[in-house]
């Protein structure tokens, strides 16, 4: 049975330092294309396997479908290496 995730806590502020770092990665590995936008969503996940919090990134381009992806760690923790490899499959 998947932990219990308390809809009410208090959530950390964002970290907008983390948040520009993981946006220059991102921009960086896709070749900074012009009409790219980036979501980026720290969400829990409720899957024992899971590591508690995972990191969704949406990439947005100008006239395509949106594209998601995920990390497997909490924004704070995220490296270049995890982004460049994250999104090479896009």
């Amino acid at each position: 049975m998947p932990p219990f995730v308390n809809p009410f806590r208090k959530k950390p502020p964002r970290d907008e330092a983390a948040l520009a770092r993981i946006r220059g990665w991102a921009h960086a590995a896709l070749g900074d294309p012009e009409g790219l936008d980036l979501t980026i969503s720290e969400v829990e996940c409720a899957d024992p396997a899971c590591p508690g919090l995972e990191t969704f990134i949406l990439v947005m381009r100008a006239g395509e479908a949106t594209q998601a992806m995920k990390v497997r760690k909490p924004i704070a923790e995220i490296a270049e290496a995890d982004i460049a490899e994250a999104m090479r499959y896009l």
